[in-house]
């Protein structure tokens, strides 16, 4: 935890995976990709699982250094998610010869915009190391099982309308004014709940910003309303915008952003048997992590990793060693062989 890791200065922290790897898990493949650090078995295995964690933090808060109170661990990277990235180091160098093959990737950069994001790099210079039956990605989730993940967009909603003195309104038309329509649809929207595998997910529609206003006495020509939609895994991103348009018939729409969700692949026998490991519970995830660049690549993805997610990237972040030991427990079990 006190390796200073802020997002784009990972080199320390990964220098120190590297090294622990290479000394005390002889038996991995070990190899080094920018500040991305990489190993894996090579046991003929029938099955492959990948466990994957970043190594970057977001920037200190005064939360260094780590203390320890009792259980609990307190300080940066606790929740976000060295917490998860120790358990994976512990399980590379303690289970030797898993149950299945084995791939860990530590990276770089997932604490800031997706096109620096380390995994993308990987997946572009070294593709074979991202192919697997199950990914594994550390995030926090209450050391329970979080089966896939939500598709997230961003629009945009675009009015015109025509300046004008305010003291002669009149002769203008108010882009502003024109924002209740859409407000009213946004209000009056019943977001859709679905269940797949088992799990629940539930979509949203939310106006996230309003832009607009030229100055105290102008009637504003122009007013930019922002919307996320947060949709389930079972809508590609196409038709996510499709429903969006059809909210929003009639206005402007522009697509910002856009990501796709994760199906939870729970049916999948890797999948199944981590359930299982984990006493047969787990819940869909509610946002969008990384688990949605390992389902576009063709594997079922869960989170499971320690600590309350709500306590990421907050100056009172902290993990309980319980949680930690935990998912340790259960990821043993999982890996074992039988």
């Amino acid at each position: 935890m006190d390796i200073p890791s802020v997002s784009g200065e990972e080199a320390a922290i990964a220098d120190a995976v590297q090294e622990a790897l290479t000394r005390q898990a002889g038996h991995l493949e070990v190899v080094r990709n920018g500040d991305a650090v990489l190993a894996r078995t090579h046991l003929g295995r029938p099955s492959r699982v990948i466990l994957a964690g970043h190594l970057d933090t977001v920037p200190v808060n005064r939360n260094l250094p780590l203390r320890r109170e009792g259980d609990e661990l307190h300080g940066l990277g606790t929740v976000d998610m060295k917490g998860g990235d120790a358990v994976f180091l512990s399980l590379a160098a303690t289970v030797p010869e898993p149950r299945h093959d084995v791939t860990f990737v530590f990276y770089d950069q997932e604490e800031v915009e997706a096109v620096r994001n380390g995994l993308g790099r990987i997946e572009r210079e070294l593709p074979d190391w991202l192919r697997a039956d199950l990914a594994i990605v550390g995030e926090p989730s209450n050391a329970g099982i979080e089966a896939g993940c939500q598709g997230t967009m961003r629009v945009e909603l675009r009015l015109e309308g025509r300046r004008a003195h305010t003291a002669r309104a009149w002769m203008g038309v108010n882009a502003i004014h024109k924002l209740a329509e859409p407000l009213q649809r946004l209000a009056a929207y019943e977001a859709r709940e679905v269940e797949i595998d088992g799990l629940r997910y539930h979509e949203g529609l939310q106006a996230v910003r309003i832009s607009g206003g030229v100055a105290g006495n102008v009637v504003p020509d122009e007013a930019v309303l922002a919307v996320n939609f947060r949709f389930a895994p079972d809508r590609t991103p196409e038709q996510a915008e499709a429903h969006v348009r059809e909210v929003f018939d009639g206005f402007d729409v522009t697509v910002v952003d856009s990501s796709p969700g994760a199906l939870p692949g729970l049916s999948a026998p890797a999948a199944a048997e981590l359930v299982a490991a984990a006493g047969g519970k787990a819940a869909g995830k509610l946002g969008w992590t990384d688990v949605a660049r390992f389902a576009a690549l063709g594997m079922p993805a869960v989170n499971f990793g320690p600590g309350d997610p709500t306590l990421a990237h907050t100056r009172e972040e902290f993990v309980h060693a319980a949680e930690i030991r935990q998912v340790a427990s259960v990821l043993r079990e999982f890996l074992s062989p039988r």
